[in-house]
């Protein structure tokens, strides 16, 4: 068994404000992750935040801090049924820095335990060999196809690794993957 296998996987998507804060999570769990960027969150982030709180739930994880926790009560009035996870200041403290990014897996698989985040045990739905036989890896055309896919789904864009973990993270489900494939070959005869 590699080690990905043994970390928990987690129903909802967590809500982070950074790249930074993502790479801790993802050494901890096996997770989705949507990144607010601080405090000026665009409307594509927040369209993003809408689609993960009514499809699978959220989870807001931001930092122990002044701005983590304004974060935290903009998306808290927007989502107010989303759950908290919360890491002791100390938890998070390293030099003169604090934030999840400082955290050890331990500490935050026990937040997000805390935060009762739904558990699931799944494999991933959908490949790398989805992604080349349905036109979205390997040049141009594929970028425009995976942009425009992800907006039918709710998820964005990205490049192809990014764009088959937001279809996996998101539970996206095959049926609604392949109406939105329909939809653009529809469009494009």
């Amino acid at each position: 068994m590699t080690k990905k296998e043994n970390k928990p996987q987690f129903k909802e998507i967590i809500v982070v404000e950074g790249r930074d804060d993502t790479a801790a999570i993802n050494r901890a769990v096996s997770a989705t992750t949507i990144e607010t960027h601080g405090y000026g969150i665009s409307k594509k982030t927040w369209d993003l935040i809408a689609s993960a709180y009514e499809t699978r739930g959220i989870i807001i994880f931001t930092d122990p801090d002044f701005a983590g926790n304004q974060i935290r009560k903009r998306i808290k009035e927007k989502f107010p049924d989303a759950k908290e996870a919360f890491l002791k200041r100390k938890d998070a403290e390293k030099a003169m820095d604090i934030g999840i990014e400082n955290a050890e897996p331990e500490a935050i698989i026990a937040a997000l335990e805390k935060a009762k985040a739904s558990k699931i045990d799944r494999e991933d739905c959908f490949t790398k060999q989805d992604m080349i036989s349905d036109g979205l890896s390997g040049d141009q055309a594929a970028f425009e196809k995976r942009e425009i896919l992800g907006k039918i789904l709710g998820i964005g864009g990205g490049n192809t690794k990014a764009f088959l973990k937001k279809l996996n993270g998101f539970g996206i489900t095959r049926e609604e993957y392949n109406e939105a494939l329909r939809t653009i070959d529809n469009k494009g005869n």
